[in-house]
């Protein structure tokens, strides 16, 4: 499956934006599908992940309450609702895939395909 994130952007801290993570090749609800970040210098962290299967999902703590990962299966696509955002926020953000023979939704390890991240930057 190819995975093609967008949305980032520059916002202002308290705003909001949407990322999406498109899919191609495959059906994306059979894969559990998860969104890490990175900002330079650091490992790529968790942020949120949502289970192909039950649509079960999981957020990092930092991010619980404002942060919102869903699934559209029309249109092949996740998406991260991304509110009262801030500065710290402010990184390359990844949406990976994987097979549902792992319950571990927390690894970059887990995950076997990758999109090719886009940027949000959060002013203060």
């Amino acid at each position: 499956v190819q995975l093609q994130a967008s949305g980032g952007g520059l916002v202002q801290a308290g705003g909001s934006l949407r990322l999406s993570c498109a899919a191609s090749g495959r059906t994306l609800s059979m894969y559990d599908v998860g969104w890490f970040r990175q900002t330079p210098g650091k490992e790529r962290d968790f942020v949120a992940a949502i289970g192909g299967s039950a649509g079960t999902t999981y957020y990092a703590d930092s991010v619980k309450g404002r942060l919102t990962i869903s699934r559209d299966s029309a249109k092949n696509t996740v998406y991260m609702q991304m509110n009262s955002l801030k500065p710290e926020d402010t990184a390359v953000y990844y949406c990976a895939a994987k097979r549902w023979y792992s319950s571990n939704y927390y690894s970059t390890a887990v995950y076997d395909y990758w999109g090719q991240g886009t940027l949000v930057t959060v002013s203060s």
